[in-house]
């Protein structure tokens, strides 16, 4: 599978669409034949800031950089196809990403797929999430819908956002209102939102005035790196203000339990920071606080551990490809 995974990336680097494969595949996408009709790679400008400039709402003193996405358009002609924006982890584009792509082409849904990293010369930000603040991903995510809004083969009333881990915060929080008001300039609204294993630990200011959108959100059951736990008391604050929230949790699986290229027994992923114990909130001044004394959170703290687990769940995988497939639907349908 990892040598499968290396030859279609390099197949997609090298602009060449593999020979389709026949028969079913044993995680559940329906024809790994399935490959894009035409694949794009669109560099787009962004900046790399602090979580306070993000926060506050100023880029004075932020860095430009140019980030790229894959657009993987799932059928030839001329209509505008629903699309799918993808936000990986801490790890950046994987296999689970590679996944997605393919099991949505399968549907006739096209995908974009931000790296977030290579333009500010990250491979990885498992060990040490200081190098990037989180927030950046957020404003990746706004930049990429304004790709999208122009371009000939998407259909912008279509396009939802799902994220990973880290991406998945991204894509949870792109929801909230007063972040569309101050970083989204595409005039586009996701129709859905899908954060996968995302972090919740966070407690931003007004963080349920969020999207009349549907927010779906999955988790595993045995997730050390990014409990569900904390998920499900933020989608409980979020139902209680009227939010059209809900959170799947499948029993026993591990983070990135939808990487069929990931360890099939969970392992420790040796070094890896988790906020599982911290308790995060934002100050008054955009300053990111954590403990009883509300003092300002870096990554020495206390609270971060190390040495979380990681795992594939064919199971689980095939579950959560249902139940988005089905979301996807729901959100798409008249639109």
């Amino acid at each position: 599978m990892r040598r499968s995974i290396l030859f279609l990336a390099a197949c997609l680097l090298a602009g060449i669409t593999p020979a389709a494969s026949a028969g079913p595949a044993a995680d559940g996408v329906a024809d790994l034949g399935s490959y894009a009709a035409r694949v794009e790679v669109h560099p787009f400008e962004s900046l790399t800031l602090t979580d306070r400039q993000f926060l506050t709402g100023t880029s004075e003193g932020a860095k430009p950089v140019t980030v790229a996405g894959i657009l993987r358009i799932a059928k030839a002609g001329t209509e505008r196809l629903p699309t799918v924006i993808l936000m990986h982890g801490s790890g950046g584009l994987g296999g689970n990403i590679e996944f997605w792509q393919r099991a949505l082409a399968a549907r006739g849904i096209s995908t974009f797929a931000i790296d977030g990293f290579t333009g500010r010369g990250l491979t990885s930000v498992n060990t040490d999430q200081s190098l990037l603040a989180r927030t950046n991903l957020i404003l990746d995510i706004y930049r990429a819908l304004g790709v999208l809004a122009k371009h000939p083969r998407v259909d912008p009333a279509r396009i939802a956002v799902m994220g990973f881990s880290r991406g998945g915060q991204a894509a949870l929080y792109a929801s909230l209102k007063r972040f569309d008001a101050a970083w989204n300039r595409s005039g586009v609204i996701p129709a859905l939102y899908l954060p996968v294993y995302p972090d919740c630990s966070i407690h931003f200011r007004d963080d349920t005035a969020v999207a009349d959108r549907p927010i779906r959100i999955f988790g595993g059951g045995g997730d050390d790196y990014n409990p569900a736990a904390t998920c499900a008391a933020y989608a409980e604050r979020l139902r209680a203000a009227g939010a059209d929230v809900d959170l799947t949790v499948f029993p026993g699986a591990q983070h990135v339990f939808d990487n069929p290229a990931g360890p099939t027994q969970p392992v420790v992923a040796r070094g890896a920071q988790t906020v599982r114990a911290c308790a995060i909130s934002e100050a008054a001044d955009g300053a990111l606080v954590a403990g009883p004394d509300a003092t300002p959170f870096t990554y020495a703290d206390p609270c971060v551990q190390r040495d979380p687990h990681i795992g594939s769940d064919a199971a689980a995988r095939a579950g959560i490809l249902a139940r988005v497939s089905h979301a996807l639907d729901a959100a798409f349908r008249g639109r």
